[in-house]
C-alpha cells in the first residue's frame, strides 16, 4: 500500500490520500473480525510462523495476543486520524508522505507481533527511518535539527539493544548448541541466570534503548524538538503511538528475558520513573505560556505519563 500510495501520485494527486485511508480502514476491520473470532489454545488471535533465515536461526514469527490486539488496533486508528489530520495540510511530494506514514505504522506493528529478536529489531529500524523523512521532509523551520536529533537518539540506543540481541544469542548458542533469536527459547534457557552479571548488561541494553524511546529523563530531549517541529499526522504518530513502543519493549522482553537483573535494577526503574513523570508534569506547566503552548504542553505532558510504564514494570519485578 505504501509504495501503491507514493506511484499514485502520478495518476492523480488525491490518490495517494485515498490509498493510504483505505488501507488503513481495511486492516482495521480485520483486526475487529480477528478480535470477533477468539482466541486460540495458545491465547493467541493470529499467528505466522516459518524459517526466514534458518542457517542463522531466524525465523518470521509474528503472533497476536490480547496486548498486541490492542495496540496493533490503537495503531490503525491513529492511522486514519493521521490521514485526515494531513488532508489539507500537506501537498508537497503527498505520494513519498503517504509512503512513509503508512511505512511508520506497518514497522509499529511488526514491533508489536514479532516474536523473534532479529524480526523485531528488524521492525525496529524500519519504523525509525520514515519517521525520521516525515519530520526532515515535512516538519516545521527546525525540522533538521529535530529530525538528526530524534535519529541520533535512536539509532545509538538501538544499536545498543542490537549488541544485546548478538551477545544473548551467542551466549545461548554457546551454552546449549543451538543457533536462535527465537524469544520463546531463548527466554527459556534464563541465560541471565547462569551468567548474573553479562545478564545485567544485556538488561541495560535492551533497558536503554526501550527506555530512550519512551523517552524518559536522561534520555529524553529528543522529544520536544521532534514534536514541534513534526507535521500535525507525524506528531499524532509520536504521541498516541511511537512512544508506546518503548513501555511494550520493556514489558514483553527486558523483564521476561532478564527476570533476576530486572529485579535487582527495578528500584532504578522506579526512580527513573517517577523522575520523568515529576519532570515531564513540571515542564507541562512552565511551557503553557511559552511559544506553541499547546504543543509543548502535550508532549511534556506524554513524556510524564509515559514513564508510568517504568515505574510499574519497576514496583512489578520486585513482588516475589
Amino acid at each position: 500500500a505504501g509504495v501503491l500510495a507514493w506511484l499514485s501520485e502520478r495518476l492523480h494527486p488525491a490518490l495517494p490520500r485515498w490509498i493510504s485511508l483505505l488501507s488503513f480502514a481495511i486492516a482495521t476491520v480485520w483486526i475487529v473480525a480477528l478480535w470477533n473470532g477468539g482466541t486460540d489454545a495458545d491465547g493467541l488471535y493470529t499467528a505466522i510462523v516459518m524459517d526466514w533465515i534458518p542457517r542463522f536461526g531466524i525465523a518470521v514469527d509474528l503472533r497476536m495476543d490480547g496486548l498486541s490486539l490492542l495496540l496493533a488496533g490503537l495503531t490503525l486508528f491513529l492511522g486514519v486520524v493521521a490521514v485526515v489530520s494531513s488532508w489539507t495540510e500537506i501537498h508537497a511530494r503527498l505520494g513519498f508522505f503517504q509512503f512513509n506514514l503508512i511505512w511508520v505504522m506497518a514497522g509499529v506493528l511488526g514491533v508489536f507481533t514479532a516474536f523473534d529478536l532479529f524480526l523485531f529489531f528488524f521492525f525496529w529500524e524500519v519504523m525509525l527511518i520514515p519517521m525520521y523523512f516525515l519530520i526532515a521532509v515535512w516538519g516545521h523551520e527546525d525540522r533538521s535539527y529535530a529530525a538528526m536529533k530524534f535519529f541520533i537518539f535512536t539509532q545509538v540506543s538501538g544499536l545498543l539493544m542490537l549488541v544485546a540481541i548478538v551477545a544473548l544469542v551467542w551466549v545461548h548458542q554457546s551454552t546449549t548448541g543451538e543457533l536462535t533469536f527465537s524469544f520463546d527459547r531463548l527466554r527459556a534457557s534464563n541465560i541471565a541466570l547462569s551468567h548474573p552479571q553479562l545478564g545485567f548488561w544485556l538488561m541495560l541494553g535492551f533497558f536503554i534503548a526501550f527506555i530512550t524511546k519512551l523517552p524518559s529523563v536522561p534520555v529524553h530531549t529528543w522529544l520536544a524538538d521532534a514534536h514541534t517541529q513534526a507535521p500535525t499526522a507525524g506528531s499524532v504518530i509520536l504521541a498516541g503511538i511511537l512512544l508506546k513502543t518503548g513501555g511494550y519493549g520493556i514489558l514483553r522482553f527486558t523483564v521476561p528475558l532478564f527476570p533476576t537483573p530486572s529485579v535487582s535494577f527495578s528500584f532504578v526503574a522506579m526512580l527513573l520513573g517517577v523522575v520523568s513523570i515529576l519532570y515531564g508534569g513540571y515542564m507541562a506547566i512552565r511551557t503553557s505560556s511559552a511559544s506553541s503552548p499547546t504543543v509543548r504542553s502535550l508532549t511534556w505532558g506524554s513524556c510524564s505519563w509515559l514513564s508510568t510504564p517504568s515505574t510499574r514494570t519497576g514496583s512489578a519485578a520486585r513482588v516475589p
